[in-house]
């Protein structure tokens, strides 16, 4: 280039600004910075359809499984409830030998078939007997904490009582422990209430969980104070701002709360192995956990059926889930 080009370039932008030459290598970067783009967004692209592939290929499973009949299911899983896939054999020989037993994969069925189904719903009383062990478990449960977690959510962010802190900090730590830390406490009080053996030893700890009330009580903390404080002004009582003001602004939080509490307590497992002596009173999750080793050919369809209602109440409030939980704080 000459020197005369470079004092045009320097020397008159405008001149430089409206060059073709510098046009051309603006839309090359541009295109070289949309194809890295594109390039990325690709690779981006195909991790996450991986990791959804992943993730939602037991559920796929389940689901084209369940429409196996039992002798299709028995065929092809038998050697799990048959107890391993070593087996001793004896061989012609007359030596015994160990036989290697695999599990036939299958994704697709060899013919459709409703047969699961219809065996759980109408010939097998025991599933439809311990589902509704789970709902009579889990609704009361879901009911009663939120009442529970609201009243005490508002005392904690809006009322003020001498040590709410520390009674507060008290609660965070009870949250933070596991089920097994509280577990003897825990039956040694039902025992004392003469409760154990019934469904109120599962449904009083679950309603008294601390979990909402934390959550509940990071929502609350962000409501102004002046809205609680103008409705004083005007007359109304703690309990009337706590309905007029409060609660119709947690309907986010009131979702999240539900369906947490829901999905927790529907799945519920050593609480009923614990507390519940009769098994005709255990709920649909322990049944599940057993059916590998009693009647594997109905598995499939009762754990389609056991997974629709906890994926109606997520779908029915997800947007409120969403919220509730960006609101709250709670990661």
């Amino acid at each position: 280039m000459s020197n005369t080009d470079n004092k045009i370039y320097t020397v008159e932008p405008e001149y430089s600004r409206n060059n073709p030459l510098n046009t051309v290598n603006k839309t090359v970067r541009v295109l070289n910075k949309k194809k890295r783009v594109t390039v990325q967004s690709i690779v981006k692209y195909v991790v996450l359809i991986c990791i959804a592939a992943a993730l939602l290929f037991p559920v796929i499973y389940m689901v084209t499984n369940s429409f196996m009949s039992n002798s299709e299911v028995l065929r092809n899983y038998n050697v799990i409830s048959s107890g391993g896939i070593d087996n001793t054999v004896i061989n012609d020989e007359g030596i015994e030998e160990t036989k290697h037993t695999y599990i036939s994969f299958k994704l697709i069925p060899d013919m459709v078939s409703f047969m699961q189904y219809y065996n759980v719903l109408l010939r097998k009383p025991k599933f439809l007997l311990m589902f509704w062990n789970s709902v009579f478990l889990t609704v009361p449960i879901v009911v009663g904490q939120i009442i529970v977690a609201t009243l005490a959510a508002y005392a904690f962010s809006k009322l003020k009582f001498p040590f709410s802190d520390k009674i507060f900090f008290i609660y965070i730590i009870v949250m933070m422990m596991p089920f097994q830390v509280t577990l003897v406490p825990n039956y040694i009080v039902l025992k004392e209430l003469n409760l154990l053996g019934s469904y109120w030893s599962i449904i009083f700890p679950g309603t008294f969980a601390t979990f909402g009330v934390f959550l509940l009580r990071q929502f609350m903390v962000y409501i102004p104070d002046e809205y609680c404080e103008s409705a004083k002004i005007d007359g109304a009582g703690y309990m009337r701002s706590f309905f007029s003001i409060v609660l119709p602004q947690c309907k986010g939080a009131l979702a999240s709360l539900a369906i947490l509490v829901f999905i927790d307590n529907w799945n519920m497992v050593e609480q009923p192995l614990i507390f519940l002596d009769n098994e005709t009173m255990h709920p649909l999750s322990i049944f599940l956990s057993r059916i590998n080793e009693q009647e594997i050919g109905i598995a499939f369809a009762c754990g389609m059926l056991y997974m629709i209602p906890t994926l109606l109440v997520f779908l029915y409030g997800e947007n409120y889930f969403i919220e509730g939980i960006e609101m709250s704080g709670v990661k």
